[in-house]
């Protein structure tokens, strides 16, 4: 099962890494002073950081077997799965307005007023949860014992 949650959570990090990626190219950081982006960038930096370290530690856990590195991948998840939510819930209404948004705004030279995140597609969004929520069941189930290591 460890190697199951592996694989989630590398799966899960490349769609992040898509979004994010999103994110920064079309101004995301830049739309901070503005307050266009409803995504603020410490909550996207620190959701990023958090799952990387405990994306490090899991690899470790796997080569080594401790108990205690699964507990620890598991709890620095938890808040990385609280910041997802956080953001989940304030890209909703923006995703939202896509679909009343006036041509003129999608124009390529209005990108200043258009938040970087109307550029996520609905389903790397839907899949990047889906998979968050996949791996942090395997990591807890591992982590309890439950299912082999």
């Amino acid at each position: 099962m460890d190697i199951a949650a592996l694989i989630a959570w590398v799966v899960t990090a490349l769609g992040g890494f898509y979004l994010l990626g999103t994110w920064i190219q079309r101004g995301g950081i830049r739309q901070q002073q503005s307050g266009t982006s409803r995504l603020p960038a410490p909550v996207i930096f620190v959701h990023f950081a958090l799952a990387a370290i405990g994306l490090v530690v899991w690899i470790i856990y796997v080569v080594a077997d401790k108990d205690a590195l699964a507990w620890t991948a598991f709890g620095l998840l938890l808040p990385v799965a609280l910041l997802g939510f956080t953001m989940l819930a304030r890209w909703i209404p923006v995703y939202r307005d896509r679909a009343t948004a006036t041509p003129a705004a999608a124009a390529p030279g209005a990108e200043g007023t258009v938040p970087a995140e109307r550029h996520f597609p609905l389903p790397v969004v839907l899949a990047h949860g889906l998979l968050a929520v996949v791996t942090l069941v395997l990591v807890l189930l591992t982590a309890l014992g439950i299912g082999g290591s």
